[in-house]
């Protein structure tokens, strides 16, 4: 009697969570960089992992943005210099902790962002949400941010820019 009376308890309990968990707004996360001094937001579920510079192999008649070819983790990915794609201009001595940031493996692109920076994880409660000028925007940026220090961040959906033409195009 008290197993059937500890199990009614125990499904109780778990109906209680999942109804709590459907009314509540899932909380978001982000990976935040830095890139020629601005602050990017990569949602947590569309990065993958993170690596130090490795050898790149050049490839002619690409795009001045596309830096080449590397092994990693025994996978051949392209590696894009994000600052030069979105033409921002780099800062001098921001490149001195460059890291490389993949693509989420779901998103099918072997591919991986040379950022300048790591700034750490960011979550919903610790920015808030700045209004957007109305003017051109490309489908990858998305929201606006500001921390409690007042910096800036921009999201940037890895999964809009996997499928941007002008990004998968990478030939000259």
């Amino acid at each position: 009697m008290a197993r059937k009376e500890a199990l009614r308890e125990l499904q109780n309990r778990l109906a209680e969570r999942l109804q709590v968990a459907r009314t509540q707004k899932a909380a978001r996360s982000w990976l935040a960089v830095e890139c020629a001094g601005r602050g990017l937001l990569f949602p947590l579920a569309e990065a993958g992992e993170i690596f130090a510079p490795v050898p790149l192999l050049p490839v002619p008649h690409t795009q001045p943005w596309f830096l080449g070819v590397a092994n990693l983790r025994g996978h051949l990915n392209g590696v894009v210099d994000l600052a030069a794609f979105l033409g921002l201009e780099p800062v001098e001595g921001a490149r001195d902790g460059a890291q490389l940031v993949g693509f989420n493996a779901a998103l099918g692109l072997n591919c991986a962002l040379q950022v300048d920076r790591l700034a750490g994880l960011r979550h919903d409660e610790q920015l808030t949400p700045e209004p957007v000028d109305g003017g051109p925007r490309p489908a990858f940026a998305r929201g606006l941010f500001r921390d409690a220090g007042g910096r800036a961040w921009q999201e940037l959906s890895l999964a809009a820019l996997a499928s941007e033409p002008s990004f998968i195009r990478v030939v000259g």
